[in-house]
């Protein structure tokens, strides 16, 4: 089979699934497939368009040799590797992330778990936090029989 792009042998065949009935299959040969890779594609309505000046070709390689100034990790390096190097590259590669995080993971905010012991209503959830700084008020005040009334309903409700 030969490369789409040049005259070549394929050597490496890519499955894009676009969509829940759209597949884009590529045969592309070595160095094809590195530019393909490795370089910033164009998304645009599905029509792929050549590089039409040099400036473009200028911005792609700034934006590819972007680096991290605590880390030092390049923006290149990122795309070869897929691991980023420090919490600041989060913010120095915010443009290209953003989308990045919303096509794998759906949104761009980690929510993480709910821990077991999770309050089941926010009703119950702010009533804890009030009865924590009550009861830190009554320790202060040294008010421990207040204290001991409200540390039993933080854990009655805990336990609920």
């Amino acid at each position: 089979m030969k490369c789409q792009k040049c005259h070549n042998a394929a050597t490496l065949h890519i499955t894009e699934i676009l969509g829940e009935d759209q597949i884009e299959e590529l045969h592309l040969c070595e160095a094809c497939a590195h530019n393909h890779l490795y370089e910033p594609q164009q998304k645009s309505t599905g029509i792929k368009t050549a590089p039409s000046g040099h400036s473009e070709e200028l911005d792609e390689t700034g934006l590819l040799n972007r680096q991290c100034e605590v880390c030092g990790l390049k923006f290149v390096d990122f795309r070869n590797t897929g691991r980023l190097g420090c919490p600041h590259d989060y913010q120095e590669f915010r443009d290209e992330l953003t989308p990045l995080l919303e096509n794998i993971h759906g949104e761009t905010r980690h929510c993480g778990k709910a821990p077991r012991r999770l309050p089941q209503s926010k009703q119950t959830q702010s009533e804890l936090i009030q009865l924590r700084k009550q009861l830190l008020q009554a320790v202060n005040k040294e008010a421990y029989e207040e204290a001991a009334k409200i540390r039993d309903r933080i854990r009655q409700l805990e336990e609920s």
